[in-house]
């Protein structure tokens, strides 16, 4: 089978030292990105980009290193969950609930374990679900002229904001200043400067990845200088992990609800917008509907640790079927990894596969790899990644600046980006104190110069008329889809969203 050919090329690719290196060190680095509560795999992603360009790797080496730190992130946000009731991420607040309440029964070291085991089951069958999904996929998208793939964009900017955000109208005004940002340069078609304000600097307009490490990176920095909150290991002092590994009739009970919530989280990272939060909390619900016959979970029930590890790690990986085979993220570390795989000149979409079938397939076979790295290192260390819990903010902060200075500096050698870079964190620190996501905004300056495109094209070839638009059975049911996505969540995401927090907040005050 032409598939499984593939991803035995795929697999020379992966196994050669330098990658095997890489992908051990981004599954360690993403694991202590993912513990400490704040940073998340987006951060976590565009902290390490500066890196990957720093030491010149090559685009299917550099796309190894960050999905390996994006899974381990996915992995690692469940130890500070566990432990300490602090989520590392979103995704991880669902963890809290029944993680908490077995380390305070001195159940910690089989919580850590069960997640872990739960993380692999995910994102291994998630990573099955990539292979044979994304090139059916691609099939579809192959289909797509001008008209459909400016209305693709227009869905994925409809449904980015999706649960990450309380407000569309926030959503909505995040993603227009993305696309202000994408016009910032000369004119592709015309050659006329737009918003350069006659700096020459600006006339090849915004460098995506300095948005995003100071979007992500510094504007971390400046919040932990507002509030500066030093003292990250009050509580780890107190940890006890206590056994390591989970029985035996606990992994046999935690199975189906495995196998249940993978599905569910995969589902749920490959619609647009839907994410990691979305698979994590459905997961947490149907599991609880369908086995918490006793009223044991959110009291420290091992399969309410399996439920949301399980699905958000599987929506970690369905995630990067839409932003493989069509060039459209699935949530917004996919959108950092789309920004990386522009800067590297290769184009995600349907001709990926055709024209970088090494970055896709070593990529693929390098997540394998890392699903095994992360089982293997996860159980051993895990007294090593709760002893990062202890490094106090005042310390780890002054690191993260100097990673994104140096890396950006190192990539472009222009003293203009870095400043560029400093008011990219200032707008993030001020978006991020007004509750205004951040992704939507790297999305527009990410697409919006191919969006642009796509459009003037499809405009062209009907010679002026926008009616070309909405004038074929995909593209108009692509704009219903985008008009759905952003309504929908109006009504529907403020109520998963409450309910997210009121279920941790209640099922948490139980356990105390």
């Amino acid at each position: 089978m032409e598939i499984f050919s593939s991803l035995g090329d795929g697999f020379v690719i992966a196994l050669t030292w330098q990658n095997l290196v890489l992908a051990i060190l981004g599954c360690f680095l993403g694991t202590i990105m993912g513990a400490l509560p704040g940073l998340g795999p987006s951060n976590g992603v565009a902290i390490l980009i500066p890196l990957a360009f720093t030491l010149g790797l090559g685009p299917t080496p550099s796309m190894i290193l960050l999905t390996s730190v994006y899974y381990g992130a996915m992995y690692g946000g469940r130890i500070s969950s566990i432990l300490l009731n602090i989520p590392g991420d979103e995704p991880a607040m669902m963890t809290c609930l029944d993680g908490y309440p077995m380390a305070q029964q001195g159940r910690a070291g089989e919580a850590l374990s069960l997640s872990g085991v739960a993380s692999f089951v995910g994102a291994f069958f998630a990573t099955w679900g990539l292979i044979f999904l994304a090139p059916q996929l691609v099939k579809f998208a192959l289909l797509f002229g001008p008209a459909e793939y400016f209305a693709l964009f227009a869905l994925a900017f409809a449904t980015l904001g999706g649960v990450s955000s309380t407000n569309q109208a926030k959503s909505a005004f995040a993603a227009m200043l993305g696309l202000g940002l994408a016009v910032v340069g000369v004119d592709t078609q015309t050659g006329v400067p737009r918003l350069t304000f006659g700096e020459v600097h600006l006339y090849d307009g915004l460098d995506f990845l300095v948005a995003i490490v100071g979007l992500f990176a510094l504007s971390e920095v400046f919040i932990f200088l507002e509030h500066r909150h030093g003292a990250a290991d009050a509580e780890g002092k107190k940890i006890v992990i206590g056994r390591l590994t989970p029985s035996f009739s606990v992994l046999k009970a935690c199975t189906p609800t495995m196998l249940r919530s993978s599905l569910l989280g995969f589902v749920a990272g490959v619609l647009p917008g839907a994410g990691a939060s979305l698979g994590s909390f459905i997961s947490y619900s149907m599991e609880k509907r369908l086995v918490d016959r006793k009223g044991t979970f959110g009291k420290g029930d091992p399969r309410g640790v399996a439920a949301p590890e399980a699905g958000n790690n599987a929506a970690a990986g369905g995630a990067l079927v839409p932003m493989l085979a069509l060039g459209v993220p699935g949530s917004g570390t996919t959108a950092v990894l789309l920004a990386v795989l522009l800067s590297l000149n290769i184009t995600p979409g349907p001709l990926l596969f055709q024209n970088n079938p090494d970055v896709v397939w070593g990529l693929i076979a390098a997540l394998f790899i890392a699903n095994f790295i992360l089982l293997a290192m996860n159980i051993p260390m895990v007294g090593l990644f709760t002893r990062v819990l202890m490094v106090p903010p005042r310390i780890l902060m002054p690191v993260v600046a100097m990673v994104s200075f140096v890396g950006i500096y190192g990539i472009s050698g222009s003293s203009f980006d870095l400043l560029v870079m400093i008011a990219f964190g200032v707008m993030g620190w001020v978006l991020r104190k007004l509750d205004v996501p951040l992704v939507p905004v790297i999305l527009g300056t990410l697409l919006g110069n191919t969006m642009e495109n796509n459009l003037r094209r499809a405009v062209t070839i009907s010679n002026g008329d926008y009616g070309t638009l909405i004038d074929s059975p995909l593209s108009i049911g692509l704009w219903t889809v985008a008009i759905v996505g952003f309504v929908l969540p109006i009504f529907v995401g403020r109520v998963v969203k409450a309910r997210m927090h009121a279920r941790r907040d209640t099922e948490g005050s139980l356990s105390d």
